[in-house]
């Protein structure tokens, strides 16, 4: 009759450790320690960030050193607690209260009462927090349903241009975005193509909103065959109609490309300025144009105009770029933009794009991304 080696674990054991390597895996996705700690950095930044919007610095500065920190945490409660509903805020503070009073003892004589309510206080914290969640993610698939609807606003490729190439990206903040692309022929089978890069002001919902509307206005009044100029004055028209008395402004560029001309006729509408980096190195900005659009009905807008030759590139952006920020909370900003830009490689559209948006994940790293991204770039073959 055989014994087991002394040295063999048992079944169990290997039992018990399958079972907890494959619990880990599944809380943890797969991802390593490092990636874990970097993810929560950057939700923790990111959430002070938020509820650092309540508190009231400058009446903070003005107290002494160690009262500080006792009226920061007050006023962080305070920011957390109005955040929720009414039942839930007296829940929360039911719950701490219980906490509070856990292993608090009286005593009446030779009795001694102990009261222990932990079990008590974690179990409603445990249902507030289930609350929270299931919000969130009711509230996460009715944005998912809402990204995929914007997602079809926006073209999935690019078109086909004579002479050039055309490559896209998009990132939003949130599962929605104010920002707006777009590249098309408004009349099937002409050589007039629009380029068109906007960002609506705000954030989410409310901005893809007025994303969308834009996105419409637009394609119906370019069908209608007007010139670039009459487009802009009416579409502006139009934004300022719904822009809630300026507050719900949006930039734009709006151009026009003519591949039989090698033309590109455009205005900018008090929007980041696109670059075109000619071959040789040189870079221009696309600058000419007037207000966002929104702002005052009556506005009036230049048009500025520039020759694409072979191997010229133009980049259109949104501010999210220039203004992601690193860890340490310093802005890409425009120098380093222009430097990525200033040293794109030989390469197609597609290639540039990727080599510009791999220079802002570089410089971003793990810190949670503050705005909308998005990034057009069209290059002339």
């Amino acid at each position: 009759m055989s014994t087991p080696s002394p040295s063999a674990a048992p079944p169990c054991r290997y039992r018990g450790a399958d079972r907890l390597r494959h619990f880990w895996d599944r809380v943890s996705e797969g991802r390593q320690i490092e990636d874990l700690w970097s993810q929560f950095a950057a939700d923790a930044r990111a959430s002070y960030g938020f509820y650092g919007k309540e508190v009231d610095w400058d009446e903070i500065q003005k107290l002494p050193h160690w009262r500080r920190p006792f009226h920061i945490a007050r006023q962080f409660f305070w920011a957390l607690l109005l955040k929720m509903t009414p039942a839930r805020r007296v829940l929360l503070l039911f719950a701490l209260a219980l906490l509070v009073l856990s292993g608090f003892r009286v005593q009446f004589g030779s009795v001694t009462l102990d009261f222990r309510f932990e079990i008590f206080a974690a179990l409603l914290f445990l249902l507030l927090l289930s609350l929270e969640l299931a919000d969130k993610v009711t509230m996460k698939r009715d944005l998912e349903i809402a990204r995929e609807i914007q997602a079809w606003l926006v073209p999935s490729s690019p078109p086909e241009v004579s002479g050039a190439d055309i490559a896209f990206a998009t990132r939003p903040q949130n599962s929605v975005a104010g920002d707006y692309y777009d590249a098309f022929y408004p009349q099937q089978g002409g050589t007039r193509l629009l380029l068109v890069i906007a960002d609506v002001a705000g954030k989410s919902v409310p901005a893809a909103l007025l994303m969308a509307t834009l996105q419409a206005s637009l394609r119906t009044i370019a069908g209608e065959g007007a010139c670039l100029n009459d487009l802009v004055l009416r579409l502006n028209r139009y934004a300022c109609a719904h822009s809630l008395d300026g507050r719900r402004f949006t930039t734009a560029v709006i151009a026009e490309y003519d591949s039989a001309t090698r033309r590109l006729a455009y205005i900018n509408a008090g929007h980041n300025a696109p670059i075109l980096r000619r071959r040789n190195g040189d870079m221009e900005s696309l600058d000419l144009g007037g207000l966002p659009l929104g702002i005052e009905a009556g506005a009036a807008y230049d048009a500025g105009s520039k020759e694409m030759r072979p191997g010229d590139t133009l980049i259109f952006f949104t501010d999210g770029v220039i203004e992601a920020f690193d860890e340490r909370g310093q802005e890409l900003g425009n120098e380093r933009w222009l430097a990525a830009i200033r040293s794109l490689p030989p390469g197609s559209a597609e290639d540039s794009l990727r080599f510009l948006m791999r220079r802002v994940d570089e410089f971003v790293g793990a810190t949670r991304q503050s705005d909308d991204i998005t990034c057009l770039v069209f290059r002339s073959n």
